[in-house]
């Protein structure tokens, strides 16, 4: 198993250089827009093709398997992503399969919006926390400082799900630190983009009744 130094500057391995780098972290961020969408107009989006909102997420998720499945085969890297993603899956990859996994798995009660009280910051604490924790790292403040920081980030997030979204308190409290916690392994089999998904969605799975 293969470790990610702390503090390497990933610029210098994306596709793109600096731009690709910023970019990837662009479109990163726009990911948050994603649980919204689902749960604005994912009737409207799903209709389209004549699904539900769930089957239509469930779709795209293989879509995005047989994507990655293609692309590693044919070792292709787009701008953006980083040199050693030619040979594995790649962090979009990652990120697609966790963002899929929250939409099909995360308890969802209420409507609207309020059905994301989960899903919301489990998401956007992935599209926020990571970039940030990850450009701390990079200026090379170490490893202590980004989980500081991202620790304030990712409790911003679940606190505002608890106000505007009806998140329980207990929950945010619970989960939060464990968004961060999926930042912190340094491997290169499984990528963040999923483990700060999967890390608090998996508890929440067996625990949310209580909250």
């Amino acid at each position: 198993m293969s470790e990610i130094p702390v503090d390497i500057d990933h610029a210098k391995h994306s596709v793109g250089g600096a731009g690709g780098h910023w970019f990837r972290r662009g479109t990163h961020i726009a990911m948050c827009i994603i649980p919204f969408a689902y749960y604005l107009w994912g009737d409207e989006i799903a209709g389209f093709v004549n699904l539900k909102p769930r089957e239509f997420v469930i779709a795209v998720l293989g879509c995005f398997i047989l994507i990655e499945v293609i692309r590693v085969q044919m070792k292709i890297v787009i701008i953006g992503q980083r040199e050693y993603e030619a040979n594995q899956i790649s962090a979009l990859g990652w990120g697609a399969f966790a963002v899929c996994l929250a939409l099909i798995l995360a308890p969802q009660e209420g409507e609207g919006l309020e059905a994301g009280k989960y899903t919301i910051p489990l998401i956007c604490g992935l599209t926020f926390v990571d970039p940030i924790m990850g450009e701390v790292k990079r200026a090379k403040k170490g490893m202590k400082a980004a989980i500081i920081v991202g620790l304030v980030v990712s409790y911003s997030v679940w606190m505002i799900s608890v106000t505007l979204f009806s998140t329980p308190f207990l929950s945010a409290l619970f989960l939060a630190p464990l968004t961060v916690a999926g930042e912190v392994p340094r491997v290169t089999w499984i990528d963040d983009n999923a483990t700060m998904i999967l890390f608090p969605l998996v508890p929440l799975l067996f625990t949310h009744w209580i909250f």
